[in-house]
């Protein structure tokens, strides 16, 4: 009976979370089926050591599990993969080794970015240009925008959470 409770309270626990596993693993091996390699070998890892799960954000818990999962597996099968430095020449955005699909691709999302701007408030939408876009600190937004810098922080992060909210409805229409 012991064994089915586990079952049971890992299902409960960890499961609904196999979404977030997915991207995270996803995102580290740039395979889709290497990343539902990835999950199931971190699920079994987790369900191997739940006992040892002692509570607390058990989302957090597993993706912990995924990404030393993935790591290992970089390491093992991708050696170079992980000690590739950033070169900013190579990965800009704006390199002209893009291919025109990746440029189309590119100008539809800042276009979708534009419009969710438009649709917020002026209040957030001004520190999100003034922070975003021109890049000044949040001291001189507080100056610019007359009020306390408790508040440029308050209206950055509702705004961001607004623009996340909007760009997560609008592809969920797309797709």
């Amino acid at each position: 009976m012991q064994e089915h409770d586990k079952r049971l309270r890992f299902e409960r626990l960890i499961l609904p979370h196999l979404d977030a596993a997915y991207n995270l693993a996803r995102w580290l091996t740039h395979n889709d089926q290497d990343a539902q390699d990835m999950v199931q070998e971190a699920c079994l890892r987790a369900f191997r050591f739940f006992d040892g799960f002692r509570g607390g954000d058990s989302r957090a818990w597993l993706l912990t599990i995924v990404r030393n999962t993935c790591y290992t597996w970089l390491q093992q099968q991708r050696v170079g993969e992980l000690t590739i430095p950033f070169q900013e020449e190579l990965h800009d955005v704006e390199c002209e080794a893009l291919n025109p699909e990746a440029l189309h691709l590119h100008r539809i999302d800042q276009q979708r970015l534009r419009e969710a701007l438009e649709t917020l408030p002026i209040e957030f939408r001004e520190v999100i240009i003034l922070r975003e876009l021109e890049e000044l600190s949040y001291r001189e937004i507080s100056v610019i925008a007359h009020v306390p810098l408790g508040t440029v922080m308050s209206r950055l992060a509702r705004g961001r959470k607004w623009l996340q909210r909007y760009l997560a409805a609008h592809m969920n229409e797309e797709g």
